[in-house]
């Protein structure tokens, strides 16, 4: 019996994340075309094929999923695991290259705006008139800057940025760089490979934030 019962919650715990997955993937189609406020969750509820109170019981609202969409998206994954504790971040951590962080970064977050530029891009054009979009653009805004300021510390740990700038001047410098609509721009609109968009933002952030070699040697011989 006791073997029965684990089988049994073991499919059903499949099927719940089956049926979240399924309303994810219709909320993804959905909130890009037609868009976030031209969408109801009975348009949602019928693209995913299950009932409307399915979806208010595994999200709540219409903004709770849009919120739940933009994390999985980001993530890649429906797992609860905080950003610190992500492999790509200890990846990065271990690098002691300031320029290859760089690089392993730019290869994350490629794959991410892969993943989720349609979406993020709806996301910005919904925040223009909706406050519950705006409200989840605003918590994304504020979550890559935290992200970003974590990233910003560990490249000063390195030695390489140029004298005039801090954490937080780099951070605000890499929380430019990574923003969705530079992919946009040169990959989705004008054709740029993944690859040459990646070799670009390891330039010209290095550009930006880096000193080069001889002007590091000087301050530390003076």
């Amino acid at each position: 019996m006791v073997v029965k019962r684990r089988y049994e919650s073991a499919r059903r715990q499949e099927q719940a994340r089956q049926t979240r997955r399924a309303i994810l993937d219709a909320a993804a189609a959905l909130f890009v075309d037609p868009g976030y406020a031209a969408t109801p969750l009975t348009a949602i509820a019928a693209e995913a094929g299950v009932a409307i109170q399915t979806v208010y019981k595994v999200f709540g609202s219409k903004q709770a999923l849009l919120s739940a969409l933009v994390d999985v998206t980001t993530a890649g994954d429906d797992e609860p695991v905080a950003l610190p504790d992500r492999q790509f971040v200890a990846e990065i951590r271990a690098l002691p290259d300031a320029r290859a962080k760089l690089d392993r970064y730019a290869r994350h977050l490629v794959d991410v705006h892969a993943r989720q530029a349609q979406v993020m891009l709806a996301l910005a054009a919904a925040a223009t008139a909706d406050p519950e979009a705006a409200a989840i653009w605003r918590k994304n805004l504020d979550e890559r800057r935290a992200g970003m300021a974590m990233f910003a510390a560990d490249l000063a740990s390195t030695g390489r940025l140029r004298p005039e700038h801090t954490v937080e001047t780099t951070a605000d410098v890499l929380w430019l760089a990574m923003d969705v609509r530079n992919y946009d721009w040169l990959v989705r609109q004008r054709g740029w490979s993944p690859e040459r968009f990646q070799s670009w933002y390891v330039d010209t952030v290095a550009a930006a934030l880096f000193a080069p070699p001889e002007s590091r040697a000087s301050a530390t011989s003076a």
